[in-house]
Order: C-alpha cells, then structure tokens, then sequence
C-alpha cells in the first residue's frame, strides 16, 4: 500500500507552477501541480492519455484552440498528442495522472519552461 496527501507539503514557487510526484504505482504516476494565480503552463503534448483533476482553485484548459474554465472536483481525460495548457484563474491545486510510461521530468520541463 502507498500513501500520499494532495494538501500537505505544498510548495508554491514566485514564478512557475510547483511539480511534485506524489506516487508512482504499476501503472501509473499521480502528479501535483501548485499554481500560484496566473501561472501558465504553455502549450504542449504528452505522448499518452492523462487525467486531469482540479482538486483546489480554478484553471483555464486551452484545448484545440477552446478554452475551457475548470473548477475544483472538475475533471479532464485527455488523449496522448493533443496540444494543451493551463493558466491558474486563482491559486490552484491540480492532480496530473500519467501513464507510468510518461515521464514526470517531461512535466516539470513544460513547467519550467512558462
């Protein structure tokens, strides 16, 4: 069994949302990503499916050239090679779940590349 909290340890940075890996299981990754209001992950892809859940704030969810505003409890299943991003309305916790073939350090270059 493995255990993980979406609201302790969290840590924002001034500039770029926060990464942080908070499980890794057979199949997959769960990821949290902390953004402070405004921060903007920038359009990018992933090579596979993930899932998308807004557990504090609000996000916009640019997606095929639609922006959608999604709230805490939301959540998005995306396919793998769609271009995306993300820009926190209001500080923001998000649940990032990967393919346990996806790379956290992928995400964390899309985050610091905003």
């Amino acid at each position: 069994m493995k255990t993980a909290s979406l609201t302790q340890h969290i840590e924002y940075h001034e500039t770029k949302p926060s990464i942080q890996v908070l499980m890794e299981t057979e199949s997959g990754k769960e990821i949290r990503i902390a953004f402070k209001k405004d921060q903007v992950m920038k359009k990018h892809k992933t090579p596979f499916s993930i899932v998308v859940e807004v557990f504090e704030g609000q996000i916009n969810f640019g997606v095929n050239e639609l922006n959608y505003t999604l709230s805490k409890g939301d959540l998005v299943a995306l396919e793998g090679n769609v271009p995306h991003d993300l820009t926190a309305l209001e500080d923001s916790i998000v649940r990032l779940s990967l393919n346990k073939a996806d790379s956290a350090q992928r995400v964390k270059d899309v985050a610091d590349q905003s």
